[in-house]
């Protein structure tokens, strides 16, 4: 039997973030990509949820031998899920399961309050799917996210985002670039 494999559409985009290994692009269909709100944490956090007519980026990577023990205790506000096998495209013959973590929909607050969205959680994002995807798979990325009514905390100077990262110069300037399109205000720390 092969080992499993699971979908990143978020932070897991950024290989940075994790150590698993052979990860590469692919696309989910039926899915889209949503800022969502609970009651477990007082920022917004990105989560998918079924969607019939749209596809989603981001990447496959291998969980060797089954391990699902450190990437569930790191998903934790998340339940795995295995995506059928046409759902899912990639370049990978032995990626044959393809797992996808979802927020815990029980905790979920939408509609009645707003959690900022941290703005080092985007970054980290975005410079996976610019690693990934190039400019353009940035562009996406923003275009194919729900949510962004929220608001964004500027947290730069002081990440509260556990898997912050550094950015390059021009990696700064990206994120700034789509943030300035949003209908989100930015608000400083």
């Amino acid at each position: 039997m092969s080992d499993p494999f699971f979908f990143g559409y978020g932070s897991l985009v950024n290989a940075r973030t994790h150590d698993h290994p052979e990860a590469m692009p692919a696309r989910v269909k039926g899915w889209k990509r949503s800022w969502r709100h609970t009651t477990r944490r007082p920022y917004a956090y990105l989560s998918v949820m079924p969607c019939e007519t749209t596809s989603i980026d981001g990447l496959i990577a291998r969980v060797p031998q089954n391990d699902w023990a450190a990437l569930d205790e790191r998903e934790a506000g998340y339940s795995r899920q295995t995506l059928a096998n046409h759902a899912v495209e990639h370049a990978r013959a032995d990626a044959t399961e393809v797992q996808i973590y979802q927020a815990h929909q029980e905790t979920d607050i939408t509609g009645r309050v707003f959690y900022p969205i941290l703005l080092s959680y985007i970054d980290v994002v975005v410079q996976g799917f610019r690693d990934v995807f190039g400019e353009e798979g940035v562009a996406s990325f923003f275009s194919t996210t729900e949510g962004w009514n929220a608001g964004i905390l500027d947290d730069r100077s002081a990440p509260i985002y556990s898997r912050a990262q550094r950015l390059s110069p021009l990696e700064t300037e990206l994120v700034n670039h789509h943030i300035a399109r949003l209908p989100a205000k930015v608000e400083k720390l």
